[in-house]
């Protein structure tokens, strides 16, 4: 294609070209704005030649599933002690300094057992608001296949694997799902260890979703696989669970809390919110090292998600004043 955009749908294992059609922004901002789904305005543009998806993804020619012509109008932000069992690795890792200052459970349980209680509320009620973090905008985001830096001064670059809500907001500043993809929500847990109060700087790091944008309700039930490859081999390998059966909150209670705030209701910008976990390497003490493979794959989602590890080069900023 001569190095130009494109988009691809696959149905049934099998992808083609959409015509005409050069990033899933736009024909989302299309849609929106001729009153169509995605899928009605998808059909509109109709289909071409066939593509290799796989060869493509293999290439390292794979772009996200969707991105913003000004990558800072897109936000990456998640939530956290969401799934049933997420509270177990969190409250080990604060157990020690909140027995420290006499407390029976920590932050992390109280707030696991919030939602628990009020995370799935009854249609027209609110549920209680999870926890919350912003993780970055679009220059933080990773393409599928590509390296995940992990900067100089991290304690560590652990995986966490995620399915990541898509959303644009329309003209009248209301979000519109497009869908679903797998998510590796990048973060340094061993810095988060320290205290609690350092999630915010543990979050900070890059991430990687998709190869494949998955339109339509999220299944219920969701079982992949985690995995860490060292050297073509896997070194660690788990399940993970997702979807509302396994979780303590529903879907809608998240999108809610998040949406509720009027600075993510800015017509025209992109939005990809993390659901949460409950499987991590690093509670199993694993460390990961440079040329590392996260591996995260659901049937339900077409290809799995791999990004290699790199160990970024120290940066320290150089701040002089303008006066």
């Amino acid at each position: 294609m001569g190095g130009a955009r494109a988009v691809g749908v696959v149905e049934d294992g099998t992808a083609r070209r959409v015509n005409g059609a050069e990033s899933v922004y736009h024909l989302a901002m299309a849609a929106i704005a001729e009153g169509e789904t995605l899928t009605a305005i998808v059909a509109d543009h109709g289909l071409g030649e066939s593509l290799d998806h796989a060869a493509i993804l293999a290439e390292g020619r794979m772009l996200a599933p969707i991105d913003h012509p000004d990558p800072a109008h897109l936000y990456v932000t998640g939530t956290g002690l969401t799934h049933l069992g997420s509270a177990a690795t969190r409250d080990a890792m604060h157990k020690e300094a909140a027995s420290g200052a006499g407390e029976t459970l920590t932050d992390s349980m109280k707030m696991f057992r919030m939602g628990l209680e009020g995370g799935k509320p009854k249609p027209g009620e609110t549920g209680v608001q999870p926890e919350w973090f912003y993780k970055g905008n679009g220059y933080t985001v990773v393409a599928p296949g590509q390296p995940i830096p992990s900067p100089a001064f991290a304690r560590d670059a652990g995986e966490e694997p995620e399915i990541a809500g898509i959303y644009v907001i329309d003209a009248d500043g209301q979000p519109r799902r497009l869908g679903f993809a797998i998510a590796n929500e990048f973060s340094d847990h061993v810095t988060e260890r320290v205290n609690y109060l350092y999630l915010a700087h543990s979050k900070l790091r890059a991430c990687s979703f998709g190869p494949e944008l998955r339109i339509g309700d999220l299944p219920a039930h969701i079982e992949g696989t985690s995995r860490i490859l060292r050297g073509g081999k896997a070194i660690w390998e788990k399940p993970f669970l997702s979807g509302e059966d396994n979780m303590s909150h529903t879907i809608a209670n998240l999108e809610y809390h998040h949406f509720k705030y009027d600075l993510f209701r800015t017509p025209g910008d992109v939005h990809v919110h993390m659901f949460g976990t409950a499987t991590l390497s690093f509670a199993d003490g694993v460390k990961t090292l440079e040329g590392d493979v996260f591996e995260i794959s659901e049937d339900q989602f077409g290809l799995p998600l791999r990004n290699p590890v790199h160990i970024e080069a120290d940066r320290p900023p150089k701040l002089t004043a303008l006066y």
